[in-house]
């Protein structure tokens, strides 16, 4: 599978800091709504974790900048799965000024599945990891991998 847009949007003057660029809080906000965008998609809504008592965590997240975003520009955020095992799935997110069609940061975030009451992981079910496996990216095509080395490559694919 290839990259789906999870998220649309702009930058407004208040996402800027004092330099005149999108600051570091709203990009990781940005990649948080295209993750539960994309973790929606695959069944893990708001009322399915809540029926369950389950929810998720992130416990990790990796952002690489590459080009600043300024208020007016309008970008998106193209997504997919990196990896799923019992309790954790690692998600992709690409953020592109939709102008120019560059690449204003990439990030990856890794979130284990838990039980909101006990407040530990759990194994995620098993028909839940096959609907988050149909986002799973196309090994042959992690081509950030191979150029930001920043971006660690999930062990599975090694």
């Amino acid at each position: 599978m290839q990259l789906e847009v999870m998220y649309r949007g702009a930058v407004y003057p208040w996402h800027c800091d004092h330099m005149g660029h999108m600051n570091v809080m709203w990009y990781t906000g940005k990649f948080d709504e295209a993750s539960w965008s994309l973790l929606s998609r695959v069944g893990l809504t708001r009322s399915f974790l809540t029926s369950h008592g389950h929810g998720l965590a992130a416990v990790q997240q990796n952002i690489t900048y590459k080009r600043e975003l300024k208020a007016g520009d309008i970008i998106s955020v193209r997504s997919g799965v990196l990896d799923v095992q019992d309790k954790i799935v690692r998600i992709f997110h690409e953020m592109r000024n939709e102008e120019t069609q560059e690449v204003s940061a990439f990030a990856t975030i890794t979130g284990v599945y838990m039980d909101t009451k006990k407040r530990r992981a759990i194994p995620i079910p098993v028909e839940v990891a096959e609907h988050i496996r149909t986002m799973r990216l196309d090994q042959n095509r992690l081509y950030w991998t191979e150029t930001l080395s920043s971006i660690p490559k999930p062990e599975s694919l090694s």
